[in-house]
């Protein structure tokens, strides 16, 4: 394998296309639009996200969840009170330290996410009908591989620098 200053591989370049193209079309506002309409979910995509990572683990604290989304802690701020006055979380007591929070899927919550993922699941269905279940599986190896990797390439990754 190529170091990462070297010239990327063209099949590097290609995946860092096929990736980008992706994220486009799943990041468009009528993309999402739509699959809260066909769930039946009317939140917007940073609501699904802090859904989406909340149903993946155990009740965490606001700063906690900011750093795994990426994102400033006034947004998950203004998110959560967003899903708190919609019934999908709750604030819990943070068993660790009593004075914290953590920050809780209610069972609407749960049945949202589950409504979301069904919803994703039959239209990646529908749009990979003609792939063979080989072909499929080897997909999700390959994409649980990259994002592995991914991941662990991030966590190596010094922060930059920020201008004050």
């Amino acid at each position: 394998m190529s170091t990462p200053d070297a010239p990327a591989p063209e099949e590097v370049a290609e995946i860092e296309r096929a990736l980008h193209r992706l994220t486009y079309l799943s990041t468009r506002a009528r993309q999402h639009e739509r699959l809260m309409a066909l769930a039946g979910v009317p939140l917007d995509r940073a609501a699904v996200a802090l859904l989406r990572q909340m149903a993946d683990t155990e009740p965490m604290r606001p700063g906690e969840l900011a750093a795994r989304l990426g994102v400033e802690a006034s947004h998950v701020t203004r998110t959560v009170q967003q899903l708190q006055k919609s019934g999908h979380v709750t604030r819990v007591p943070d068993p660790d330290d009593r004075r914290a929070q953590r920050i809780e899927l209610t069972g609407a919550g749960r049945e949202a996410i589950a409504r979301i993922r069904e919803t994703g699941v039959r239209g990646m269905q529908a749009a990979l009908a003609d792939w063979s279940p080989d072909d499929l599986r080897q997909l999700a190896t390959l994409f649980h591989r990259m994002v592995d990797d991914f991941l662990a390439y991030a966590a190596e990754e010094p922060e930059p620098a920020r201008s004050a």
